[in-house]
Parts: structure tokens; C-alpha cells; sequence
């Protein structure tokens, strides 16, 4: 968790603040999206992303430190706690961090401050950083089998096989083309 900052805090002394907190995010996790001023925003996206953490655990003891933090003074957010661990914790597990999203709006009208909407992400890590880490995990696990065979046999092949590989990498891809027509002229002729 970042440093508090120095000097004032929101809105009066540190018992005021971390109330403060955990009512943002008891409203943040009930409703899904807020809309605060920017300072409050960015104050409370640590605090909701530790408590999410603790969410993804999904133990006991984490549920009774959530239930602790976000209920301070009283009991009544059993519901909250209820929806952080069953929805919020298991929809967020792929996700390694950045929970929440601040979106600036603009400033208020009366005292111009300067406001801003917090929302968690609900939408699912894309599908296509799965294949990446996939294919990651697929290239080191080949890598360490084929790196001390392919060291061995490169410096070789180097020396000798120059200008023969070339020549090898030019005819590929028109032999390629020639073997991909030959099967699909052999079905349309079974097709008649």
C-alpha cells in the first residue's frame, strides 16, 4: 500500500478518513461505479483493491478482515462483504491488479471541484493475453529442450551451409503453394 500522504487528510483527522474509506468502497462494491471527487477517487483506489485482494483469498480470516475494515462501527454490511467474496473476488481472479478505473468528468457545479467516476472492471481479462501467456509458457517449456541441441548443430550448419540455405529458404514457399493447390484440385475431382 503507497505512503499516506503529508499534511491534511480528507476531510479532517485519520479516524474521519479511514471511516471515510470504507464507506466509499462499501458503496463502490455495492453499486459498482461512483462518483466522487478526484482526490477521494484516487484515495480509495488502494484501500478497494487491497480489500479485493483479500476478496480473491476467499478464507475466513480474510472475510472477517474485510468485514472488519469496511464495518468499522457497526455490523450492518454483512451483504456487502457477502457480494464482495461471492461476485467481485471470483470475477477478478485472472485479473493481476487494476481493479478499478478512474474516469475524470469534469468539475462541480457550486464549488468546481474537480470530479471524477470509479468503477470497478468487471469485463474479463482478454482472451487474447490468455494465448500469449499460453504460448509463453508453451516457448519456455520447448525452449530449454531444443536450445543445447540447436547451439550445437547452428555454428556448424552456419559455416558450411550459407549460400545453400538461402537458396533452400527461397524455394520453400513456392514448393508450399504448389503442395497446398495439389490437394484441393484432388477434391474437386472426387467431388464429380
Amino acid at each position: 500500500m503507497p505512503t499516506p500522504t503529508k499534511g491534511p487528510r480528507l476531510g479532517g483527522g485519520p479516524a474521519h478518513e479511514r471511516i471515510m474509506l470504507a464507506n466509499l468502497s462499501a458503496n463502490l462494491f455495492e453499486h459498482k461505479k461512483i462518483t466522487t471527487t478526484v482526490t477521494k477517487a484516487k484515495r480509495l483506489r488502494p484501500f478497494a483493491e487491497r480489500l479485493i485482494t483479500f476478496a480473491k483469498k476467499g478464507d475466513l480470516a480474510s472475510r472477517r478482515k474485510v468485514q472488519g475494515i469496511i464495518s468499522a462501527k457497526n455490523r450492518t454490511n454483512k451483504t456487502i462483504v457477502h457480494e464482495l467474496f461471492t461476485v467481485i473476488g471470483p470475477a477478478m481472479a485472472e485479473r493481476e491488479g487494476g481493479y478499478t478505473r478512474i474516469t475524470k468528468i469534469g468539475n462541480r457545479h457550486g464549488d468546481n471541484a474537480p470530479m471524477a467516476v470509479i468503477e470497478l472492471v468487471m469485463e474479463p481479462v482478454s482472451p487474447k493475453q490468455a494465448v500469449v501467456k499460453e504460448a509463453e509458457k508453451a516457448a519456455e517449456t520447448a525452449a530449454p529442450a531444443e536450445a543445447p541441441v540447436a547451439a550445437a548443430e547452428a555454428p556448424a550448419a552456419e559455416a558450411s551451409d550459407a549460400p545453400a540455405a538461402d537458396a533452400e529458404a527461397a524455394e520453400a514457399p513456392a514448393a508450399d503453394a504448389e503442395a497446398a493447390e495439389a490437394p484441393a484440385a484432388e477434391e474437386k475431382t472426387e467431388e464429380k
